[in-house]
């Protein structure tokens, strides 16, 4: 797939890729630039992250004793 840069420096993401990554208009993305290329990371939201670690063991991960 192909896109163009306007006139005014935007660039539309392809449908496909739109519904794969399930983009949202309004959502973030991060840009990162490396070795002559650019990267798009979609950012997702809290709501989007809520419940990534259930089940995660976090048996003896952080004792009282490091708190203060």
């Amino acid at each position: 797939m192909q896109t163009t840069i306007s006139s005014k420096y935007q660039v539309v993401i392809p449908k496909p890729v739109r519904e794969h990554l399930n983009l949202k208009p309004k959502q973030k993305l991060t840009i990162i630039e490396k070795d002559g290329m650019l990267i798009l990371i979609p950012q997702a939201s809290l709501d989007d992250l809520r419940g990534i670690a259930a089940g995660a063991n976090i048996d003896g991960y952080r004792d009282k004793k490091d708190r203060y």
